[in-house]
């Protein structure tokens, strides 16, 4: 949700913000096929079975290849329990009827950072390069052997694209 509230900030604030990191998001709005899963998730959510909707979202978020890692699902899992399936439904609420950001990004005129994970599913890396290339100071960085969820499944390089893009940056 991080990249949705940004966009939000920078419409309304833009002005005050002096660099940018857009991490794993898309400035898109949800497509009617986006929109039906998520008020479906809401519906098992609702009906007692967030496990099964927190099962489903981890095999999408992360890349097969690292579906069988003990460590990366229990964090998910950690995080999901300490969410809750309210404040669940309140997110994808939320998330549902944002607005599309398209529009705006040309006028972004701080430095923004875009990091995509190259198996993300969710917010491709081709979402990330539309709005590298729509905003006019942006550079865009994409991790390899990364999903969704960039900065629990490859801090390392999250970091190294954060601290090189912040050197960089007059």
């Amino acid at each position: 949700m991080g990249g949705y509230l940004a966009f939000e900030i920078m419409r309304r604030a833009g002005d005050r913000v002096t660099g940018l990191a857009l991490l794993n998001t898309t400035a898109r709005a949800d497509t009617p096929e986006q929109a039906q899963r998520r008020h479906e998730q809401i519906t098992l959510t609702r009906e007692g079975r967030f496990t099964k909707v927190v099962d489903a979202l981890t095999r999408r978020w992360i890349p097969a290849a690292r579906c069988g890692d003990p460590a990366l699902r229990a964090v998910i899992r950690q995080m999901a329990d300490e969410t809750g399936p309210q404040a669940f439904i309140r997110q994808q609420t939320a998330i549902a009827s944002r607005p599309d950001s398209q529009a705006s990004l040309g006028v972004i005129a701080c430095p923004v950072l875009v990091i995509a994970g190259a198996d993300d599913q969710a917010t491709t890396p081709d979402h990330a390069a539309e709005i590298a290339d729509r905003i006019p100071r942006a550079w865009l960085t994409v991790i390899p052997e990364c999903g969704h969820l960039s900065t629990l499944e490859q801090p390392a390089a999250v970091t190294q694209a954060l601290t090189h893009w912040l050197n960089a940056v007059p």
